[in-house]
């Protein structure tokens, strides 16, 4: 137990892995000496990646797979080991405060995580423990434990199900949190209670029927008992979890890209300079100078060791031109970011009272870059709530409205209505179904149903199997009050149910049998067969989920023979479903049409236009859904999926490999005049993945929007997983509701869970969890756009001022005979990129806003200025390396150039020395790469005035103080009066602000003839905006101005017009 206990905190307990087990209701486990305990899960969920005990070392693991880290590691055990020219303080110091603030921060997010499953965890449940109900916490449920579970509470394991409190030994179930449908579901008893207290040894085969899952949540019986079969992360919720990986930014590994090529130049750089040292060491003279006599030992020394010890020398001498700040600047930026998208009122949802949800800040910029969106349907887009809207009758259309059901074309008032038809059709309605009905009465009485039909008690609850049915269940209820005709079924007429024709794939269609009250058999049936739905075509245009209602009179003989054939087969021991298809198609004929109804299925609101916001963004949009091909039609028609004016192909019901590669869909879409939609169900995508997935891939690809229907949880991961890792690796986002998308959650760049009415398994297992689809539309056109801009320039700027901040040092060597003398201060290397160039940076990461958030989702097109990582493409990053280059040598031959020969540049004639050169070009780097930033900052906020003009302020305050007093706890302070010497030469002063000009001047001309002549769409909404913001200020001065001329100077007004006409034909010229 010790060791497993130990197993499961490193996380490397595996679960049961036979494909049987043999569960022992309430763990009676047998008593003979053969029996050997099978060991299963515990009932814990874990959704979090560490534990207390793996934390250190796994997240250590992860860390230093950057490259920077592991580089930087390196260099600090090489300065350990060896004589460098710096001190180990300068690479270890920014290396801990690295490693220590990205563990802080994943351990922060880790904790949310844990927290979240312990409340999941230590939820209370009772079971049955030694012949008593005890309560305990979720966590302590074992396999072969009987377990209560009473009325609207969840089902905290895989439970088969052993006692009911209904006659019929039935239970009712609904999976909301699970697959987001709210639908009424029906559990099965396996076996009668009184057999299980006789303890009679029986074989029963389990069936779906029997099995409660963990997620679902009981409805309409007081309570049931059942045994726990699969406990914790075997259930079926937990076993439908994609493997928990760490997902990574296209930005972060462009990184990793562009860190491997500066370690190929450091490596050129460090090569090149043992070279030379060793080639300018070839002349006795430089070898061994009179002031740096070699010892004997040194003499003596290998020249192989040498080499290498000064190779690694120069590494540590050049190398911060691989920015370890960069990633403890990135992980702030995305912490500290994040937040923005909890404060966020416009993802505010006021009518669940639900804030916008961040569990992963490692992918905000990857919001940024979706290519592809797959959707789940039923809680996703659509709220999953039925309406009831309008039905044709007897070819007559009819509408709902305020509760009344009004002819088309009709008032309230008009006389000639075909009541019987109506009456015959809603009766039929009203009827046939497998509706529940649920009473909430005082006590603990069973009372009597009907006592709450006159004038249905709002205590009167319908629980169904399908929504339509309870949609349509309502409906009849409610249009007797606003019919000017007696109520649709009698109180003191009663019909009995002989038999139930349930509903199957193949038929689509239920139907039931029933005895009137005057003994004649009706049979009532919906949909009737798709051959009339062309008479029905209004209902179907419009995205209504349509049914075809029928019915038919039989006589006492022709019921006599329906239900002998009905027995026969529902008896028979072989073929049963072929002879119940067989009888249920004798039956399903010679039909009277009464009508068909539409239902909607509510859609969220705005989802239309979020996803029209997302095609225009150039964003593709799927819909992978469980449900049934005509239900998912009909909502993609009425959402905007699909346009009416689309060519929608169907690849459905496909029986063979073959057959799936010879159809023509697979061809259709080489024809791109036209847009094309793809409808294809589960079983025919099995198949066209098998052999021809390339193929089936390619369809997709040309196609506007993709629809998957009748999909298994893993079926919709594997779809991302094929998009994913298809040639152009694109990325893909998911977002779902239910425990049923967390695969495709998981399988995605970024997830998004919706936070529906019931379970937060999406949310829990998300990256990103809103309130409503429609906050989609900013979270990935404002925030997306934001978080990209931000980190893109936040990463080429720091590999910009670290080659401004590195090759000085490298120029430096060609003139102190490569002996590797450092031209900084070691404080200053330290401190370069953690305090003096840090804040700046952050802080444009943080609030930097290059067009308006109302602008970027007015016009969802600029989304597409920023795919495919455009700003981080090596043409991007090879200009700001080679600006890097360029001021990195403007600022070291600028100042040697105002050195040169003479060094005597103070008043007094006093000289200026190495340490004072170094700190010249320490200074004009320091306040140049700040003002580049401030070149690239758009939006100006008091904290970036604040920390643009306090860094360079703060630099100089710092280095007064450090060199102008003597520390004692400094062992040598070659800085003492070193600035103070610099600050008050009026030539230094001179030469900063020449180095200045020079560097920033020609990028100013380039920015302003690159915005005129190839001008982004991002810039055109910035001049738009400029200008309609300077048109309402011209507007206000000219009203104002125009009324005082009136009043005052008629002659000037004249002049004015005359001026005002010359602006505007310049204005429309230009």
């Amino acid at each position: 137990m010790l060791l497993r206990w130990i197993r499961q905190q490193l996380g490397f307990d595996p679960p049961h892995q036979s494909d049987t087990r043999t569960v022992y209701i309430a763990n009676c486990f047998p008593q003979h000496g053969h029996y050997v305990p099978q060991r299963f899960a515990d009932n814990r969920i874990i959704s979090s990646k560490y534990t207390v005990w793996n934390f250190v070392p796994k997240n250590l693991f992860e860390q230093f797979r950057r490259i920077a880290n592991f580089y930087f590691l390196i260099i600090f055990l090489v300065q350990l080991m060896i004589d460098t020219p710096t001190s180990p303080v300068t690479s270890g110091l920014p290396l801990f405060f690295v490693i220590t603030v990205t563990a802080i921060k994943q351990g922060y997010e880790d904790w949310l995580r844990h927290k979240a499953d312990n409340e999941v965890n230590g939820a209370p449940v009772f079971v049955v423990r030694s012949g008593s109900l005890v309560q305990t916490r979720s966590k302590n449920i074992r396999v072969g434990d009987i377990v209560r579970v009473a009325k609207d509470e969840t089902f905290p394991v895989d439970l088969v199900l052993l006692s009911s409190d209904r006659a019929e030994g039935t239970c009712h179930i609904t999976t909301t949190s699970l697959d987001g449908e709210t639908n009424l579901k029906v559990g099965l008893l396996i076996f009668f209670p009184q057999k299980l207290l006789c303890c009679i040894c029986f074989i029963r085969p389990l069936g779906p029927e029997n099995l409660l899952l963990r997620g679902a949540r009981l409805k309409n019986t007081k309570e049931i008992y059942g045994v726990a079969v699969y406990t914790g992360m075997e259930s079926k919720m937990a076993l439908n979890y994609k493997c928990k990986s760490q997902k990574r930014s296209a930005v972060e590994k462009s990184m990793n890209t562009f860190l491997l090529i500066y370690l190929g130049i450091l490596l050129f750089e460090a090569i090149l300079s043992t070279i030379l040292k060793y080639a300018w060491q070839a002349d006795n003279k430089w070898d061994e100078p009179f002031y740096n006599q070699q010892t004997e030992q040194e003499r003596n020394s290998s020249q192989i060791l040498k080499f290498i010890s000064d190779f690694l020398a120069f590494l540590v001498l050049y190398n911060f031109i691989i920015p370890i700040s960069l990633y403890v600047t990135v992980e702030m930026q995305k912490f500290l970011g994040s937040f923005f998208i909890g404060w966020d009122l416009d993802l505010y949802h006021e009518e669940s009272d639900q804030m916008a949800q961040v569990n992963t800040s490692d992918l905000n910029e990857e919001l940024g870059q979706v290519e592809y969106v797959f959707t789940d349907k039923t809680g996703t887009l659509t709220e999953n709530e039925m309406l009831f809207r309008e039905c044709s009758i007897n070819g007559i259309k009819y509408q709902e409205i305020n509760g009344k059901l009004i002819h088309e074309g009709m008032t309230d008032d008009s006389p000639d209505r075909s009541v019987r038809e109506e009456l015959l059709f809603l009766k039929a309605v009203s009827l046939c179904h497998t509706v529940q009905i649920s009473y909430e009465q005082p006590g603990d009485g069973p009372g009597n149903p009907f006592s709450h039909a006159n004038g249905f008690s709002s205590q009167m609850e319908y629980y169904a199997s399908s929504p339509d049915e309870k949609a349509l269940v309502e409906a009849t209820k409610r249009y007797p009050g606003g019919y000017d005709v007696k109520p649709i079924i009698p109180l003191s007429h009663r019909y009995k149910l002989l038999h139930v024709l349930e509903f199957d794939a193949n038929r689509r269609r239920m139907s039931v049998i029933l005895q009137t009250p005057s003994g004649e058999c009706l049979f009532d049936i919906k949909p009737v067969p798709v051959s009339y739905s062309f008479l029905f075509l209004p209902l179907l245009q419009k995205g209504l989920r349509t049914l075809v209602v029928a019915c038919r009179h039989f006589n006492v003989e022709e019921y006599e023979e329906v239900d002998r054939r009905l027995h026969e087969a529902r008896s028979a021991l072989q073929q049963r479903e072929e002879r119940l298809a067989e009888v249920f198609s004798f039956i399903e004929k010679d039909l009277e049409l009464l009508g068909a109804t539409g239902v909607e299925d509510k859609l969220q609101e705005k989802v239309q236009e979020t996803i029209e916001s997302l095609r225009l963004a150039g964003i593709k949009v799927w819909v992978l859904t469980g449900d049934k091909h005509e239900t998912a039609v009909s909502v993609s028609l009425s959402c905007g999926h699909f346009h009416r004016t689309m060519n929608i192909l169907e690849l459905v019901q496909q029986k063979s490999d073959n057959e799936c590669a010879d159809h023509d869909v697979l061809y259709t879409t080489r024809d791109h005049v036209i847009q094309h939609g793809l409808v294809v169900d589960g079983a025919s995508l099995s198949l066209a993945l098998r052999g021809h997935e390339k193929l089936f891939m390619e369809v997709c690809k040309n196609c506007s929007a993709v629809l998957c229907c009748r999909m298994a949880p893993l079926q919709k991961a594997k779809v991302v997983r094929l998009l994913k890792t298809s040639p152009e690796k694109p990325i893909t986002l998911a977002i779902g509701d239910g425990a049923n998308d967390v695969s495709m959650i998981q399988e995605a760049h970024v997830g998004i869970g919706i936070m529906g009415k019931e379970g937060r398994q999406a949310v829990r297992n998300s990256d990103y969890a809103i309130a409503r689809f429609r906050f989609l539309s900013k979270l990935l056109l404002v925030h997306g756009h934001f978080y990209y801009i931000r980190i893109a320039t936040l990463v080429q700027y720091f590999f910009y001022k670290n080659v401004c901040f590195i090759t000085p040092q490298f120029l430096y060597q060609f003139f102190c005979l490569f002996s590797q003398q450092t031209l900084y201060d070691s404080v200053y290397l330290t401190l370069y990129n953690i305090c003096f160039t840090s804040l700046p940076i952050l802080v444009y990461s943080l609030f930097e806003q290059q067009v308006h958030p109302h602008m970027l989702q007015s016009k969802p097109v600029l989304y597409r200025d920023i795919r495919k990582n455009s700003l981080l493409s090596f043409k991007t990053f090879l200009y700001w390396t080679l600006l890097g280059f360029c001021h990195a040598f403007v600022f070291f031959f600028g100042s040697y150039i105002l050195m040169g020969e003479d060094t005597s540049l103070m008043g007094n004639g006093q000289m200026f020395g190495n340490w004072t050169f170094g700190t010249l070009v320490f200074t004009v780097m320091v306040i140049t790469v700040t003002l580049k930033l401030a070149l690239e900052t758009h939006l100006w906020t008091w904290m970036n005035h604040f920390v643009t003009w306090g860094s360079i302020a703060f630099y100089f305050i710092f280095s007064l103080f450090y060199g102008g007093i003597i520390w004692p706890f400094l062992h040598t302070q070659d800085m003492y009066f070193v600035f103070v010497q610099l600050l008050s030469s009026g030539s230094a002063w001179f030469a900063i602000i020449i180095i200045l000009i020079a560097c920033l001047f020609p990028d100013i001309i380039k920015k302003v003839i690159y915005r005129h002549l190839q001008p982004t769409s991002t810039q055109k909404s910035q001049f738009f905006a400029n200008s309609l913001l300077n048109s309402s200020i011209f507007v206000v001065t000219t009203s104002s101005l125009l009324k005082r001329l009136i009043l005052t100077r008629p002659f000037f007004l004249f002049v004015y017009l005359h001026v005002l006409s010359l602006f505007c034909l310049f204005t429309y010229t230009y």
